[in-house]
């Protein structure tokens, strides 16, 4: 079995810039906020219990999750995101395993995880965590910067996520990017080098 990672951080601390690095490595990337997008598409295996559970009013007119509509009531319903977590969450556990085990062959793989320090099963799934983080102002201003949201919509994601020092604390690597993107691939060529030998030693272990 590969050597497993679990990327995680902040919203608008660049995990996706530092997965794009590792996978221009050539490493597998599992990321879960693709599979869930998948699971609340058109067609998406997630949609007819979302649309029972919360209404015709979070699905877009194509059949794919209304995320607007849908963050406006889980961020003042904690209730909402229980419930919403408990439709999504065991599908993209189930689909993100069976993805980790189609690159077994691989050397490591990178499970991307946002919410792997809130939501719970998923630290037991992983050998090491990758946090990528960066000051709450840079977060603030790169996510106004792609989404149009207002600063006062990014600082209540930011509240309902893990502080930085629960990631701190449960980190084994840390990767700080509040500079360019261009400082990115060769921090993440060093991790690189580390997982490899982490993986050979896992499998020497293991044999």
């Amino acid at each position: 079995m590969s050597l497993v990672v679990g990327l995680t951080g902040g919203i608008g601390c660049g995990k996706s810039a530092v997965a794009d690095c590792f996978v221009a490595l050539g490493v597998p990337l599992v990321d879960t906020d693709a599979i869930a997008h998948e699971l609340t598409g058109p067609g998406g295996a997630a949609m007819p219990a979302i649309r029972s559970a919360f209404g015709d009013g979070v699905v877009r007119a194509d059949g794919s999750l209304d995320r607007a509509a849908m963050r406006n009531i889980v961020f003042s319903n904690f209730g909402a995101r229980v419930r919403l977590e408990s439709i999504l969450h065991p599908r993209i556990r189930t689909e993100s395993r069976a993805r980790v085990e189609a690159v077994a062959d691989a050397p490591y793989v990178i499970l991307a995880v946002p919410l792997l320090i809130e939501a719970g099963g998923w630290r037991d799934r992983v050998d090491r965590i990758l946090v990528v983080d960066c000051a709450e102002e840079t977060q603030i201003a790169r996510v106004v910067a792609r989404s149009g949201m207002s600063p006062d919509e990014v600082r209540a994601i930011i509240a309902a996520q893990a502080t930085r020092g629960q990631r701190f604390a449960a980190a084994d690597d840390m990767l700080h990017n509040d500079g360019d993107l261009a400082e990115l691939p060769p921090r993440v060529a060093t991790l690189h080098r580390r997982y490899l030998e982490l993986a050979t030693a896992k499998l020497a272990a293991e044999h």
